[in-house]
């Protein structure tokens, strides 16, 4: 077959190539974090679209919908409702560890209901995306074109404190797949200014700062074992358990169980009827 460069070339070799190069601009454009700033591009592009707004955390909210055109008409052409679940899910204290995203309205909740629509929630920046954004104008990152080549976005934010390791992240890409667990910012601080006192610190002596993750809904992690492989190897399963307190009624001497922290990104609504269909 003839190629784009018009050369000669075998199927089998263009189809490795072209999947490689599609593999690839999935995992870069949509798919995965990257790692210097923890966050995927739409991502990246809704918190630089709302300080280009002035969407400030000290400044009047904003609609939800003004933002999400901006995004989509500036930097994101890929539809709405994905950058406004994006921006959605940066508001919900159950689905991060720091939320980057103050919202006023309906967004959503644990038990799985749905957000509002754009058009009657109101959002501004957390005060700690700022500090994502600190010092952009100073030539910090590289910018790039965005997709029509009018305007000009960031390759990478700047980012004051390590995002990937303080809120995770989670994508399936080509091939690969990612699901990091959030931690405790001032856990990780402290065990990365141990790490730059001594560089040759190991995994284990690293966990006496940062002994584990911190989900944002809370929650037991059950055994460490999973933490340690994660953390020496890279993977590892993490066991979650809901944390309960048992209350006796005065009246009645009958004993209640009171869930008071849920397991990460579990539903609270389909967990009590899976309670209740054990208890039947």
């Amino acid at each position: 077959m003839i190629n784009r460069d018009n050369t000669v070339t075998s199927i089998e070799k263009e189809m490795k190539q072209s999947y490689l190069e599609y593999a690839m601009s999935v995992i870069i454009g949509r798919a995965l974090p990257d790692v210097r700033d923890g966050l995927k591009p739409v991502h990246r592009r809704s918190l630089y679209a709302m300080q280009q707004a002035r969407n400030d955390w000290n400044k009047p909210y904003k609609k939800s919908a003004r933002i999400v055109g901006d995004v989509m008409g500036k930097y994101h052409p890929h539809g709405d409702s994905a950058i406004y679940d994006t921006i959605v899910r940066m508001a919900q204290d159950f689905s991060l560890r720091y939320t980057l995203v103050d919202g006023q309205g309906n967004f959503g909740s644990v038990d799985g209901d749905s957000p509002a629509a754009m058009r009657y929630t109101e959002i501004r920046m957390k005060k700690i995306a700022h500090q994502m954004l600190a010092d952009l104008e100073k030539e910090t990152v590289d910018f790039t074109p965005n997709y029509d080549e009018t305007l000009e976005e960031p390759s990478v934010l700047p980012t004051k404190f390590p995002a990937l390791l303080v809120n995770g992240s989670s994508g399936i890409a080509v091939g690969m797949t990612t699901n990091i667990p959030p931690h405790n910012i001032k856990e990780v601080i402290a065990g990365l200014t141990a790490l730059i006192d001594n560089p040759a610190m190991d995994i284990q002596e690293l966990m006496e700062y940062i002994p584990g993750p911190d989900f944002p809904t809370y929650g037991h992690i059950y055994g460490t074992k999973g933490v340690h492989e994660a953390y020496n190897n890279g993977r590892g399963i993490i066991i979650l358990r809901a944390k309960v307190a048992v209350e006796e009624n005065k009246k009645t001497g009958q004993e209640t169980i009171i869930v008071t922290e849920l397991p990460y990104q579990v539903n609270k609504a389909k967990g009590v009827e899976k309670i209740a269909e054990l208890m039947r």
